[in-house]
């Protein structure tokens, strides 16, 4: 099966919040579809800290220091110019 991508795991994170929210389901249901989108927000979670991770590699190896940063939005705006 192909890996999951962040905006199909947050896509049916944001639906099974609307369900959960509804209230409309039987409670083993409820629980079953909590549990799913208890293990895709920490997958969710994972690929934004693995991607930080590869963008302060990025920033680091641009600049050619050896240290770690993070891209800011002000780093974004200067390359811009």
């Amino acid at each position: 099966m192909p890996p999951l991508k962040f905006e199909d795991a947050l896509a049916r994170l944001e639906t099974i919040v609307a369900e959960l929210e509804k209230g409309d389901l039987p409670l083993d249901d409820s629980l079953k579809i909590f549990e799913e989108g208890i293990k895709l927000s920490k997958t969710c979670l994972k690929m934004l800290d693995d991607t930080e991770r590869k963008v302060e590699i990025m920033v680091q190896e641009k600049d050619g220091r050896k240290r770690l940063r993070a891209l800011t939005i002000e780093d974004k705006q200067d390359d811009s110019h």
